[in-house]
């Protein structure tokens, strides 16, 4: 195990205490890891001037906010300190047609997707994919702002509203295939090589996040699926992630997002896995590595 001499100096940024922070919190002290809580909206950052920060040796990255989280992470790195997760992943895993371009990349198993800029390119997308479709928007999380179109006349009003609109959520089309998955998706843990656990997200709405009231069940994890979840973060760049996973009655396994500051506080009661421990644990290794963007690295 580690000894105080040789445990690093970790920052936590947030946005909120949430119960996953809570318990990163008391998994740092069980280790007796000395931290600081770097509050993302109370905290500028100099990019002149490090010296704030010279006694911070990782940081671990649980911004609310994806936008906030990546800037910090780049700002951190370009001083040289490494971030779990680090910016490049953090900016694949947040932006869903970048994600996808990357699974694509890596031969890993996925929802047929397209992308368009107009209504009348999306809707010639649509009746490509064949109804219904998904309609997400390219950033955002907890299901908002997903729709399933079950027709041309459905396509052609929401698509209308998005047009008007107008703002960056709506000037992009991204458009999936629908997987009538079996009433329930999985979300597959992975911190570093490893897969930590699973669970099955289940509920009667086709939406089986549990921010929109999903219940949890624990999933065995299988080699297929252990297989794909390790291809998806490897696809990413790796770190500590949650891969969502749908069941198509057909084509079997197909991976539907990448999360890089995934909640688990359905998943830790629920299964007995210390995932918040294992977060502390990576993100110490981390350190120890150095894996951090040189510091002559832009912002």
């Amino acid at each position: 195990m580690y000894t105080i001499s040789t445990l690093p100096r970790v920052a936590v940024l947030y946005s909120r205490v949430r119960v996953e922070e809570k318990w990163i919190f008391q998994a740092l002290e069980r280790r007796g890891v000395s931290y600081r809580k770097v509050h993302d909206g109370q905290t500028p950052l100099f990019l002149a001037d490090p010296t704030p920060w010279q006694d911070v040796d990782v940081v671990l990255a649980r911004n609310l906010s994806y936008a906030r989280g990546l800037t910090m992470a780049r700002v951190f790195e370009s001083w040289g300190i490494p971030v779990v997760n680090p910016s490049h992943v953090a900016a694949t895993c947040g932006d869903k047609l970048a994600t996808s371009a990357a699974l694509a990349r890596a031969g890993v198993p996925q929802p047929q997707t397209a992308v368009a800029f107009t209504p009348e390119a999306a809707l010639e997308a649509m009746e490509r994919l064949g109804y219904p479709v998904v309609l997400k928007p390219i950033i955002g999380s907890w299901g908002r702002l997903v729709a399933k179109i079950n027709d041309r006349e459905a396509a052609e009003a929401l698509l209308e509203h998005k047009a008007v609109l107008g703002s960056f959520h709506h000037q992009v089309f991204y458009i999936q295939e629908y997987i009538p998955k079996p009433g329930r998706d999985i979300r597959v843990f992975v911190i570093g090589d490893r897969v930590v656990t699973a669970i099955y997200r289940e509920s009667e709405h086709w939406i089986t996040n549990t921010a929109r009231g999903g219940r949890g069940a624990v999933c065995p994890i299988t080699s297929d699926l252990e297989d794909i979840a390790l291809r998806a973060a490897h696809a990413v760049g790796g770190g500590v992630l949650a891969i969502d996973v749908l069941e198509h009655p057909e084509g079997g396994y197909l991976v539907n997002e990448v999360n890089h500051t995934m909640e688990f506080h359905t998943t830790v009661p629920l299964t007995g896995v210390d995932i918040p421990g294992l977060i502390v644990d990576y993100v110490i290794q981390q350190a120890r590595h150095g894996a951090a963007v040189p510091a002559t690295a832009s912002v």
